[in-house]
């Protein structure tokens, strides 16, 4: 099986959240305007942040991101395996973009063996379209209990025959324990696929360092690479929930703002939805998990959800029902994406168990609306307007089920699939009164009139311009620059043996 990869470098991580799909995303940025054809790959992760390929498939949204530091469309060969938990033990399983059903953790580490080959040829197939690809590894290539069948990080290593980089994350604490413990940790085989070390997120001079370095390599004859500076601001879409950096981090400078609160359960899904407003300017926007740390709001979101009828009674048990309710009679606005959306009606009926346990869960009762789960996803990427504004709207749609009821007749969006010549549908829905509107669309804020429409719904009078896909350039330039000035582009020509 295995795959000489001498132009397939892969980038692995001493922990979960070490710098793994940032370094990527800016590796595959400088090789890139460096006019090198380059592709990210990760052959399994795990996230409830995805994104639909143009293939109508489902990837990590992290994938997708580092695709659009490649200038690449995303594609379903970037990202071969997703797992999106839906309990504390189990995961849909998502292969070549299509859901195969759900799995413990015990019966996936059994059904690992039949994926390597998958996954092997996925990237045989993505490297065949470029010059170079960059590969992800997942959590710790030392977790000793997940080394049998491996295919994330070492057991993909091994089979393509490519160099690895192991990068940790300084802010951590305990940097050098985390790469020297890493490298013990590995098989002699595997040592030797290790061509450099890098040290992420260091505040401060560099030459503090340099004692620890030198220790690190006359233990382990592996150099360090590079030593990569925080880099205050930045923000790219973080792979899974909120990375510990980017979890503070939001826009300031403006006085004037609108209150936006979303509500975090267990299972929510796609936060990078909002990743634009918590860069916006005008808008201050706060992730909220329980009902006594609510300080009021303009606008509550209730985001997507892998688990819907598990979170909507989470979200009853705390007491939310009741906030809500308050909130709408006090003049706030509501707005549920997706799996938020379907808990704004009045029942959600999951009758053959496709996301947890079969059964009917009476809803928020705010729309006047029914769902049904069904067992095939909807995966697609749309575009179109919104119905009262004219604003142009783009996203993608990922949800299992369809919704019926008297309030969508009121609906909020027309749109089309993209690359499709069907005839247009309608999307969403709202109240009366228009207090409440509900979408399936991920993204919905994404297009610069579309968010200014939706942020003077929600209460800002004056909303300045502000594009999110020229904010999103601007930051992985500037992870590129901040890498590249450390981690030159000679440097990684070599690594990937490819000359000067």
């Amino acid at each position: 099986m295995s795959f000489a990869a001498p132009h397939t470098l892969m980038v692995q991580g001493t922990t979960s959240d070490a710098g793994k799909s940032i370094l990527v995303t800016a590796i595959c940025r400088i090789l890139a305007r460096h006019k090198i054809k380059v592709a990210p790959f990760k052959s399994q992760n795990m996230a409830l942040n995805s994104a639909v390929t143009a293939e109508g498939g489902e990837i990590g949204r992290a994938q997708a991101v580092q695709a659009q530091a490649c200038y690449l469309e995303p594609s379903i060969t970037m990202n071969p395996v997703l797992l999106k938990p839906n309990s504390e033990r189990g995961s849909q399983v998502i292969v070549n973009g299509k859901a195969i059903g759900n799995m413990q953790a015990t019966e996936y580490h059994q059904y690992k063996p039949a994926l390597l080959e998958l996954v092997v040829n996925t990237h045989n197939k993505l490297a065949g379209s470029v010059d170079v690809v960059i590969a992800e590894g997942a959590g710790s290539p030392a977790e000793i209990n997940l080394r049998e069948h491996d295919l994330a990080n070492m057991g993909l290593a091994e089979a393509i025959d490519c160099p690895v980089i192991i990068v940790a994350d300084i802010d951590r604490g305990g940097v050098f324990a985390h790469l020297y413990g890493t490298y013990a940790l590995l098989s002699d085989t595997e040592k030797k696929r290790v061509k450099g070390f890098v040290i992420n997120c260091f505040r401060g001079d560099p030459a503090l360092l340099e004692s620890g370095l030198e220790w690190l390599e006359q233990k382990t004859t592996v150099p360090v690479l590079a030593v990569i500076p925080f880099i205050p601001n930045l923000h790219i879409e973080a792979e899974d929930s909120l990375s510990s950096s980017q979890r503070d981090q939001q826009a300031s400078g403006e006085e004037n703002k609108v209150k936006i609160a979303v509500l975090m359960y267990p299972r929510a899904s796609n936060q990078t939805d909002f990743d634009v407003l918590r860069a916006h300017p005008q808008v201050d926007c706060q992730f909220v998990t329980e009902v006594a740390d609510f300080k009021g709001a303009d606008l509550i979101i209730l985001p997507g959800s892998k688990s819907v009828r598990d979170d909507l009674a989470g979200l009853k048990t705390q007491g939310w029902e009741k906030v809500l309710q308050r909130h709408l009679r006090f003049g706030g606005k509501l707005l549920g994406i997706c799996g938020g959306f379907q808990m704004l009606g009045e029942t959600v009926d999951d009758p053959i168990g496709v996301e947890s346990s079969a059964g009917l869960s009476e809803g928020l009762g705010f729309l006047s609306m029914q769902t049904t789960l069904a067992k095939e996803k909807v995966l697609r990427n749309v575009s179109g307007v919104c119905l009262s504004t004219h604003a142009k709207v783009s996203g993608y749609e990922i949800h299992a089920g369809e919704s019926t009821g008297d309030d969508l007749s009121l609906p909020l969006f027309s749109i089309k699939a993209v690359d499709d010549n069907e005839a247009e549908f309608m999307d969403g829905a709202k109240n009366a009164d228009d207090s409440v509107r509900g979408t399936y669309i991920h993204g919905v804020f994404d297009q610069p009139d579309m968010l200014a429409a939706m942020l003077f719904w929600a209460g800002l009078s004056e909303v300045k311009p502000f594009d999110y896909n020229e904010y999103t350039e601007q930051n992985i330039e500037k992870l590129a620059d901040a890498v590249e000035e450390v981690l030159p582009l000679n440097m990684l020509k070599k690594l990937l043996s490819m000359g000067e």
